[in-house]
């Protein structure tokens, strides 16, 4: 043992001579931090740390099988579940860390909150956070589209209505996001290089710039009422704070943060082997809607305004709500730089957050049970009005069986009744011209599936001729404009 302990020693002094690494490592290992921020309270931020490095190790075992193309991703994940040894519990580890390293990290968002540690002179430490749960939430978003199944496809189609719907960009967002018009091969490629590359680079690289702020900073004080944050005295106060009364980060700060990483990590593990993993649930087809796309628990309030709000407001909370609150976020430690810090002096902003967990868990729990906006019994249960199929033609009556039995009446409405994901095709015939309307059927676009390889020649040549009878008896069908027209022949 002694002659093993040498060798060990000979090796480190080795390695030190030539790298340096322990010099620069004990600095900032045992670097001083307030004593009472040895508590319970701060662990939240080294166990979403160690959640993230869970995440990047079994991302990178998943990897190694997992195929990003858009015939094989299905079949590589059933391979992984079903035969690869291990597979089916390392991609429930993925999983649940994923739903851990979320809302451990919605934890450490709020106690930095209410301790009124984005203060001053930490702003860009909380600014920098910010970016890591948006990248976060993006991480989490592109790894449920890479499950590649029907709520993957119906998610996309969903977060692909909401890039469309920003002014003025939201077609070229669509194409970007996509990689086209529809949702393909490319579309896959491209989720997979965000999960797998973009995303985690930039989470690394903000992780970071957030660590090396709370080094250079230091770790926030535990906020005691009426010590106000001042400008001009704040940084001497907590140095002289530090030197007398801190401790070191190790070993004495470091035990609590050990035992929390210790404990998210087995929570981890025992969720992934209780529940298993996630999906795939049923291969990704634009033609059976009989899906319903929930998203993970992070997104499931949103999901939930959007299922139980009327249509029109979606627009409303999608461009407006949505920027205003990452807006407020970030504009968190500009409005109140500095005051006080304890969350027993600040009713307003525990009632903010309260009112916050309050209103996001209840619509969480709203998303549960809320139908999706697409009425999916649409084709058997809702007949098709009387009025819509009264002195139609043979033809006309052959396209309102074709949106019938294709189901089309599960996004879209006719006569108050149908989905909603979708326009209402009550006055299709007044927005879009016959040639608009085969279009829009052969090659989709927007949220819209592309039905060219699942309709016949005859069955689109029906469809169009019924949905042209859809317009109001006082309104002129849709007409080409004059630019556009083919020259006329000259007799």
């Amino acid at each position: 043992m002694p002659k093993i302990t040498a060798a060990l020693r000979s090796v480190a002094g080795w390695l030190e001579a030539r790298t340096g690494l322990a010099g620069a490592i004990t600095p900032v290992a045992t670097h001083a931090v307030p004593r009472r921020t040895a508590s319970w309270w701060y662990v939240f931020g080294s166990a979403t740390l160690t959640l993230f490095v869970l995440q990047i190790a079994t991302g990178i075992c998943l990897a190694l099988v997992y195929v990003p193309s858009a015939d094989q991703a299905y079949q590589s994940l059933q391979y992984l579940n079903d035969s690869a040894a291990f597979g089916a519990f390392l991609r429930a580890v993925h999983f649940w860390g994923s739903n851990a390293m979320v809302a451990v990290m919605t934890l450490h968002i709020l106690q930095v909150f209410l301790f009124g540690a984005y203060k001053y002179p930490r702003e860009m430490t909380w600014i920098a956070g910010v970016f890591m749960l948006l990248c976060t939430l993006g991480m989490a978003f592109t790894g449920q589209i890479l499950r590649w199944d029907q709520d993957a496809y119906w998610g996309l189609g969903i977060g692909a209505s909401i890039a469309a719907r920003a002014p003025f960009v939201g077609d070229t967002l669509v194409h970007v996001m996509l990689g086209g018009p529809i949702i393909a091969g490319r579309t896959l490629s491209r989720f997979f290089a965000l999960h797998v590359f973009v995303i985690p680079g930039m989470l690394i690289a903000l992780t970071g710039l957030h660590v090396w702020l709370v080094l250079r900073l230091g770790v926030n004080e535990w906020p005691m009422p009426g010590r106000l944050v001042n400008r001009e005295t704040y940084r001497a106060r907590y140095e002289a704070d530090v030197q007398r009364d801190g401790v070191p980060f190790v070993p004495v700060a470091v035990r609590k943060d050990m035992v929390a990483a210790g404990v998210v990590i087995l929570l981890v593990l025992a969720c992934a082997a209780i529940f298993g993993p996630n999906g795939p649930h049923g291969v990704p087809d634009p033609t059976i809607t009989d899906a319903a796309p929930r998203p993970d628990f992070y997104f499931l309030s949103l999901f939930a305004l959007m299922a139980l709000l009327p249509p029109w407001t979606e627009t409303a909370i999608l461009l407006v709500g949505m920027p205003v609150a990452i807006m407020i976020l970030f504009a968190v430690p500009l409005l109140s730089p500095t005051g006080e810090k304890s969350w027993r002096r600040r009713p307003v902003a525990v009632l903010s957050a309260l009112l916050i967990l309050l209103v996001v868990t209840t619509l969480a729990a709203l998303g549960v049970m809320s139908p999706w906006s697409p009425v999916m019994d649409a084709s058997t249960a809702l007949a098709t009005p009387v009025a819509y199929v009264q002195g139609r033609s043979p033809l006309e009556l052959q396209g309102a069986i074709v949106v019938q039995s294709k189901q089309c009446r599960n996004c879209h409405s006719l006569g108050g009744e149908g989905g909603a994901r979708g326009p209402a095709l009550d006055g299709v015939a007044t927005r879009l011209t016959r040639d608009q309307l085969i279009r829009q059927v052969l090659q989709g676009g927007g949220n819209m599936p592309a039905y060219g390889k699942n309709l016949t020649p005859a069955e689109v040549n029906a469809l169009v001729a019924f949905l042209q009878t859809l317009r109001p008896a006082n309104q002129p069908p849709a007409r080409t404009p004059v630019a556009m027209r083919p020259p006329a022949r000259a007799e």
